[in-house]
């Protein structure tokens, strides 16, 4: 990040406590805008609770700061979506939920229905309006996740490890769409990623954490060591 741009979110010393259990302590960093920030690190190290600190979700000690530019939406991408494969619920109608007033179960709008097709095709799933959350793939599922994450277009995208137990294939196809996004779109992107092939294929900067900093700056540097 250069001395002229501002970070998007700044977290200076970040401690999170359980209990007696400290599961983060003294944690800082910055992710520049329009970049993509990736944090690796062990099981257990803090990984999923440091982004829970960043969605408002868990008490913490320390600061964090977003510069926001805008209305100051976050989108959210988990690890899955668990779904009952029995639900009758349409991919369309999932992604109407937001997107309409009136319940889902009365149909969709002619409003809903056309951004929702534009959605899908954003994502390569063009014609799955009306096919079962419950039957699509994983990769899939995960892909109407980050439909649903981009609409409105949010100041940050969070991702947490939104690969984790995809095939090769179906992950190939989510860091397609992710790179297109930082390019396209200028997406600011905090990912939490387990697979350091990944990392270094599509982050601008990274930091390993192990319940603090272990290490930051660009993919090739970091993830030589």
């Amino acid at each position: 990040m250069s001395g002229q741009e501002r970070a998007l979110l700044e977290i200076e010393g970040l401690t999170v406590r359980r209990g007696r259990d400290t599961l983060l302590e003294g944690v800082s960093l910055a992710v520049a805008p329009s970049r993509v920030h990736a944090i690796v690190g062990p099981n257990g190290a803090g990984k999923s609770t440091l982004l829970r600190a960043v969605l408002g979700l868990i008490e913490f000690e320390g600061a964090i700061r977003c510069h926001w530019r805008g209305d100051g939406r976050i989108g959210y991408v988990p690890q899955a979506l668990a779904v009952d494969r029995a639900l009758a619920l349409t991919t369309g109608e999932f992604l109407a939920l937001a997107r309409q007033k009136r319940p889902v179960c009365f149909g969709l709008g002619a409003a809903a229905r056309a951004r929702v097709g534009e959605l899908l095709a954003s994502v390569d799933l063009a014609g799955f309006e009306r096919r079962p959350l419950g039957a699509l793939s994983g990769g899939e599922r995960q892909r109407v996740l980050l439909a649903n994450a981009i609409d409105p277009p949010p100041e940050l995208l969070v991702l947490d490890e939104p690969t984790s137990g995809l095939d090769e294939e179906s992950s190939a196809r989510f860091e397609e769409l992710l790179v297109a996004l930082r390019h396209e779109r200028g997406a600011t992107v905090l990912l939490v990623s387990h697979d350091l092939g990944q990392v270094r294929r599509v982050a601008d900067e990274v930091t390993v954490l192990e319940r603090t900093v272990r290490a930051r700056g660009r993919p090739a540097e970091v993830l030589a060591r």
